[in-house]
């Protein structure tokens, strides 16, 4: 492309380059300023990356963005919401029972629990405790009541044997805790989140007699 081609059609050359770009590399490669740069992004449509915070940049036509709304350029995240901040409301307002913080983290391919924590602070999420968690809720409080009812829904139905035989190998292993102990080392072990009710349940089927549900064992 000519170095006298208009900045619009240097940009579209450039990232039909590459498909990411850092500003200042991106400026270099117009041989404009980085403030200049900016503008041209900003007219042609862009989105800046919801990793990395928010160093790269793409095109606004580039992503094909997933069911989430998620689109990576190798470990390069993008959000056709927008933002970080903006992509986790949306993406646990979108779930059936909540989300926690490594759900959130493995959707979005970076640590995010502090930016969590933040959008509770500021009234854009909320959240409950559930074993070794915390489970994000939408602030809709429409979709909160459903999210929490399916939470109750999942840790009252019966436990599939896989998970059962977690919660017995973990019985086996700590035979003095009380089944809240044993429901948040399980949580803890395998990011698995099991209901006292349901741990109860399974002890009554297989005859074991522990049925202490949210006291430690006496010394």
């Amino acid at each position: 492309m000519p170095s006298n081609a208009k900045p619009t059609q240097r940009l579209l050359s450039i990232f039909a380059l590459q498909p990411c770009w850092m500003i200042e590399a991106l400026a270099a490669e117009m041989q404009y300023s980085v403030a200049s740069t900016r503008r041209f992004l900003a007219n042609i449509g862009y989105y800046s990356s919801i990793t990395h915070n928010g160093k790269w940049y793409t095109l606004h036509k580039i992503p094909k963005f997933n069911r989430d709304g998620l689109w990576f350029s190798n470990d390069i995240g993008f959000s056709r919401f927008g933002s970080l901040t903006k992509t986790l409301v949306q993406l646990t307002a979108r779930s059936a029972a909540g989300m926690t913080a490594e759900q959130l983290g493995e959707k979005v391919r970076c640590r995010c629990h502090s930016v969590l924590v933040r959008l509770c602070r500021e009234g854009k999420l909320q959240r409950q405790k559930q074993g070794a968690s915390h489970v994000y809720f939408s602030m809709d409080p429409s979709i909160a009541a459903a999210q929490r009812q399916a939470i109750r829904n999942e840790t009252s139905a019966p436990l599939p044997a896989e998970i059962a035989l977690l919660v017995l190998a973990e019985c086996i292993r700590h035979p003095d805790f009380s089944l809240k102990q044993l429901a948040d080392a399980i949580a803890r072990r395998t990011n698995v989140t099991v209901s006292v009710e349901q741990i109860e349940r399974l002890f009554k089927q297989h005859g074991l007699k522990k049925t202490t549900r949210n006291t430690a064992p006496k010394p």
